[in-house]
């Protein structure tokens, strides 16, 4: 299979409708023969190659219906439009009601991309229609039953897409069809009067995707505002994604601020058990220190730091320089545990020692001989007195 390209001329003025801006065109033709150049068909020992397009096989059932939903392109796209690419390259579509008008294929354009509408209504714009496709070429002598001789036939037709173009090859016809442009394949050309006098128009070469495109000055206007188009989009597209993206970056630091803050709250939050508990702890350490050491200052001071100020109190700063706040607990633990304990002889001494009641001989002496030991100090005369 050989790629082609035949180009025609939309005549018919673009329509709005719900789904796009539509037009109907014919887009390729049947039964004739069109001349190529005869390294672009495989025939580089000639120049010129005489091509016939018989009816039966440009009308085809299998070739009419390859043109459904095939895509219009801006320019022939270099090869053409796969489902890699169609995102990228479409800007419309070739309607279903695909049909046999005379010796033409006619099909209904659907526009959908607003830039290249707007390409299209504007003066001078591009309104012609170049098709791409796939098919078999066989090298033969014969003559069409109109009498034409030709070198070559072409069957088995399968379309690829449809692409508006600057410059028609195959007469002025074939509006918004056959394409100069040989990226996608090979292109007839036209022999004819008509096409001398084009190729003798003032042309100027504009550059389209990177490449030189040769024109007439009005269609390289028209090319020219189209692709100023096409970067005022691409740049528009690019600052809205930017923005897009910055906004969301930006939308997710807040969201994640909040987060955390609504973390951090939570991890303070006591329930009332906690702050029962608090209190009861914040008492007991409180009453502690003021036993310990009653004139130490904890207005304002952590727990910790309570602690910390009550050991150096009582064994001086040295017992706290450096220390671990694990190692000042347990300072503070072993001051608080002798506190409970107090001075049990000391106490004896100022209360008195309760003896049991008398029993045996025994625990009659041992009563005796305490009553005597807490009293002995007082003399005979004062235990007399008292």
């Amino acid at each position: 299979m050989t790629r082609f390209t035949d180009t025609m001329t939309m005549d018919g003025a673009l329509r709005q409708t719900d789904d796009g801006w539509v037009a109907q065109a014919r887009v390729a033709r049947g039964g004739n023969v069109q001349s190529y150049i005869g390294a672009e068909v495989g025939m580089a020992d000639r120049a010129v190659v005489r091509v016939y397009r018989p009816a039966e096989e440009v009308f085809a059932r299998k070739a009419i219906a390859t043109y459904a939903r095939k895509p219009i392109t801006l320019g022939h796209p270099d090869g053409g439009v796969s489902a890699e690419t169609w995102k990228d390259l479409a800007v419309g579509e070739i309607d279903r009601d695909v049909m046999r008008d005379g010796d033409f294929v006619s099909v209904p354009l659907l526009f959908r991309d607003a830039t290249a509408i707007a390409a299209l209504q504007a003066d001078g714009a591009p309104r012609q229609l170049s098709m791409g496709y796939d098919a078999s070429i066989t090298f033969e002598d014969g003559v069409t039953p109109d009498g034409e001789n030709y070198d070559a036939l072409m069957s088995e037709f399968r379309m690829n897409h449809v692409a508006v173009v600057p410059t028609a090859r195959g007469g002025s016809e074939l509006r918004i069809g056959d394409g100069a442009d040989a990226r996608w394949g090979a292109s007839p050309i036209i022999l004819d009067r008509k096409a001398n006098e084009m190729a003798n128009e003032a042309t100027r070469t504009v550059q389209i995707d990177g490449l030189p495109v040769v024109t007439t000055d009005a269609g390289a206007q028209a090319l020219e505002k189209l692709n100023k188009a096409l970067a005022d989009k691409n740049s528009a597209m690019t600052d809205a994604a930017t923005q897009h993206a910055n906004a969301i970056a930006a939308k997710d630091a807040e969201i994640a601020k909040l987060e955390a803050a609504k973390d951090a709250a939570e991890g303070r939050m006591l329930t009332d058990a906690d702050l029962d508990q608090r209190v009861a702890d914040r008492a007991e350490l409180l009453g502690t220190a003021n036993l310990l050491a009653k004139d130490v200052e904890t207005k304002g001071l952590s727990d910790a730091a309570i602690r910390r100020a009550v050991v150096a109190k009582v064994l001086g700063d040295g017992a706290v320089k450096d220390r671990s706040e694990a190692y000042v607990d347990a300072r503070f633990d072993i001051l608080a545990e002798d506190a409970a304990k107090g001075d049990q002889f000391a106490d004896a001494m100022l209360t008195g020692v309760t003896p049991t009641a008398p029993g045996t001989e025994a625990d009659r002496a041992y009563a005796d001989n305490l009553s005597y030991l807490s009293s002995a100090y007082r003399g005979d005369a004062e235990k007399k007195g008292a």
